[in-house]
């Protein structure tokens, strides 16, 4: 459990990190992952002895879980690109919900009663954050609203997450957190090869790429797939929900993105859930 929390932690840097780069969605998502690839592949080479390297089967898997990070991913950095970052986090969290219906049709988990609570008192206290009724979500829908584009590209990376979450409980106790890194990754950078948008040499924010590439490409999945193998799908996407409370902060000390009384209650809440999440 504890490299799961790392490795949310981890990511609840990348929104600050987005905004300040100033850069598109698709070269945010493609960049990283490419600088990823070179030191997985020198790690894995010298390690090839000591990992087993997955079957033709597990290659599938593999397949899969880049195709869906890919859609979880570009659509998250999408959410950051058009609203604020409170709201992206917060509606890519909707994952549990999903992860809810789905675990015990395709992962035969148990839903018991103190997970239907800890993911009710999560889902309320994301409401409160959002303060958005249904009507007006779908009006700003309607009208292109970049706030309200930015709620659905979240909430289309809430359920593609919860796929994610899905995935790896099914293919992680088999295959070691590089390889599947290494896998999620090359398979995103070869999707986005024939669309992504060459930079300008020594463009501004190579840094930030290569910092996303190394943190958040590379170490925050190697301690998620290290973390699923011990714990249930439905357990990981309420712990989840240290991400968007943490991000909610550094966007308030770092870019000044205001922080609130509903964002304090709400977010209280979904700590409460993660607590009760520990407990499962």
């Amino acid at each position: 459990m504890i490299a799961v929390i790392s490795a949310l932690i981890l990511w609840s840097s990348l929104g600050v990190l987005i905004k300040l780069s100033g850069a598109s969605p698709i070269n945010l998502v493609f960049f990283p992952c490419a600088f990823s690839l070179l030191p997985l592949t020198l790690v894995l080479t010298a390690l090839r002895e000591k990992l087993p390297m997955p079957d033709r089967n597990a290659l599938g898997g593999i397949a899969l879980l880049g195709v869906v990070a890919l859609i979880n991913t570009g659509s998250f950095f999408f959410a950051y690109h058009y609203t604020s970052i409170a709201n992206a986090v917060l509606t890519h969290y909707t994952a549990p919900a999903f992860v809810a219906l789905l675990a015990p049709v395709l992962l035969g988990e148990k839903c018991t009663l103190r997970m239907l609570v800890a993911m009710t008192l999560a889902a309320c206290g994301l409401w409160i954050i959002l303060g958005v009724d249904t009507s007006t979500f779908l009006r700003d829908i309607a009208s292109g609203d970049r706030n309200g584009l930015g709620i659905l590209f979240g909430l289309i990376s809430g359920l593609s997450y919860a796929f994610v979450i899905i995935i790896i409980r099914k293919i992680s106790p088999l295959n070691d957190p590089m390889v599947l890194t290494l896998g999620q990754n090359l398979v995103i950078v070869v999707l986005l090869l024939p669309i992504v948008e060459p930079p300008a040499p020594f463009f501004p924010a190579g840094w930030l790429f290569l910092a996303i590439g190394i943190v958040h490409a590379t170490i925050a999945p190697i301690l998620y797939f290290r973390g699923m193998r011990t714990i249930h799908a439905n357990k990981a996407a309420i712990l989840g929900y240290c991400e968007p409370v943490s991000a909610i902060v550094l966007a308030a000390v770092i870019l000044g993105e205001s922080i609130t009384s509903a964002t304090i209650f709400g977010g209280a809440m979904i700590l409460a859930s993660g607590y009760l999440a520990r407990k499962l």
